[in-house]
């Protein structure tokens, strides 16, 4: 059976944090001894490396991301999407002349003289893929076992089972971020922070969010941090006068700091104080990065990857070799539409993540920090009208200096829009052209883990479908890291 168990998931957690108490050698009770679980050792890091997942948040629509160019595939393209098969705008169909200010040009062609370009809005990401600076991952998606189109269409869901409640939104972002829908506690960022985080001089600062709560950074031992784009969040009852009073805040200050005799008013204090201390920590090292990088105004993902930056150069003070980070947009939901509001989502993406490349180059770090994207799910090739319904499989983008750029990876899918019905040749699409994804999101996490140095031994902890896929077809590692 290739089911998800989590209930083996669980019984793993448990014997992790178990041992970890035991390496601690607390007898105090499970619930109050959280802190030693987050010292436990898994590999130690002597160099520094930063891993951001750069979630887009609705569901991108991938046709219009990475777009076909070639003759014969942006004729279909064209067709499908509704701009009569020429190479005029029409429908939800871009002009091919816009095109080729972002045509992508890799150090190996891609077979069959397949060419791809990104939006018109993306001509710093396309500088970055042309400049060897980043890659395009083509074609992947949620995957329980490897899936062929007849497999989909089998009702034997014990031989040939699909991710959990596909097509849906917050199921689909949290399978993305954890292997399970909403719900999910544990993610596979927070599994990488659960062994990186002994290599941290302050475990707290290994998996930071600058995006508010998501489940990608949770691990069994490692807790998401939390900041804004202006740095870290205060308590406001310590860090501002309680009713216009100094010395009530002082006092409460005092108050929920104090030991106590209680054991669990005496952990909350100890937490509470720990929030505090970050606090202090975060504010007083960013308050050293100044950065010379200009980053775009106006746009929310800028925003934050400005924070990650400066995160990331206060890595010294805030005694720090691993760690994951998470930021995110909102607004792909397209369904009507797209041509008129996805050029904006994507020159945000463009100018953000490019921005943060260049950040990383100046803080020396280009080759140690990898951004890459990740969403709901791709969407449907044909068109509503006005944008594109919910789909499957989607390409996304990988960039840093370690990423072995200027390439494609994975299979280029045809342009079709073959229902389970229709053609018996088309193994990619499932209908409406919903990509029935070739590559797994198991895969593509545990190459950009295998990076951040993961074991391969360490790797099914992190990512519970990993075993499924193997051989040429489907290997465990893409090959796009250095």
């Amino acid at each position: 059976m290739h089911l998800l168990q989590p209930e083996l998931h669980s019984r793993r957690a448990f014997l992790r944090r178990s041992a970890q108490l035991g390496i601690a050698g607390t007898a105090l009770p499970f619930a109050l001894n959280l802190a030693a679980v987050g010292e436990a050792a898994a590999f130690t890091a002597t160099d520094y490396k930063a891993l951001v997942c750069v979630f887009l948040y609705g569901g991108n629509d991938y046709a219009n991301t990475v777009i076909t160019y070639d003759d014969d595939s942006y004729n279909k393209y064209s067709t499908i999407r509704g701009g009569g098969g020429g190479q005029s705008a029409g429908g939800i169909a871009l002009a091919k002349s816009a095109l080729t200010p972002t045509l992508l040009a890799p150090t190996t062609p891609l077979t069959g003289g397949r060419q791809y370009a990104l939006h018109p809005a993306m001509a710093g990401l396309a500088n970055l893929f042309n400049t060897g600076k980043a890659a395009v991952q083509l074609n992947v998606g949620p995957l329980v076992v490897p899936l062929t189109r007849a497999e989909y269409s089998n009702s034997n869901r014990t031989l040939y089972p699909l991710p959990p409640k596909l097509f849906s939104h917050n199921d689909q972002q949290s399978v993305w971020q954890s292997s399970s829908p909403e719900g999910s506690t544990v993610g596979w960022g927070g599994n990488l922070g659960d062994l990186a985080m002994s290599s941290n001089g302050n475990s707290l600062f290994t998996c930071i969010s600058v995006t508010g709560n998501a489940v990608f950074l949770s691990g069994d031992s490692a807790l998401q941090y939390q900041v804004s784009t202006n740095g870290a969040i205060p308590i406001n009852g310590v860090k501002n006068n309680v009713y216009g009073s100094t010395a009530v805040r002082a006092a409460l200050t005092s108050l929920i700091q104090q030991g106590s005799g209680q054991s669990l008013e005496n952990e909350y204090n100890r937490v509470t104080a720990r929030a505090i201390g970050a606090e202090a920590s975060i504010t007083s090292g960013i308050a050293g990065v100044n950065l010379a990088t200009a980053f775009p105004t106006s746009n929310p993902l800028a925003d934050q990857l400005k924070m990650v930056a400066r995160l990331i150069g206060a890595r010294t003070s805030l005694g720090s070799k691993r760690q994951v980070f998470m930021v995110s947009l909102g607004g792909f939901d397209l369904h009507d539409n797209l041509v008129s509001q996805q050029p904006v989502l994507m020159q945000r993406v463009s100018e953000a993540m490019t921005a943060f490349y260049d950040a990383t180059v100046e803080l020396g770090l280009a080759d140690k920090v990898t951004a890459f994207t990740a969403s709901d799910f791709g969407r449907t090739l044909s068109s509503n009208g006005d944008g594109s319904d919910h789909g499957w499989g989607s390409h996304h983008f990988m960039v840093g200096g370690a990423v072995k750029g200027k390439a494609f990876y994975g299979k280029a899918p045809p342009v079709s829009i073959t229902n389970n019905a229709g053609d018996p040749n088309d193994q990619w699409h499932v209908g409406q052209g919903r990509l029935l994804p070739s590559t797994s999101v198991d895969q593509y996490a545990a190459t950009l883990a295998s990076w951040f140095g993961v074991s391969n031994s360490e790797l099914p902890g992190v990512l519970p479908n990993l075993g499924h896929f193997g051989g040429a077809d489907y290997p465990a590692n893409l090959g796009f890291m250095a």
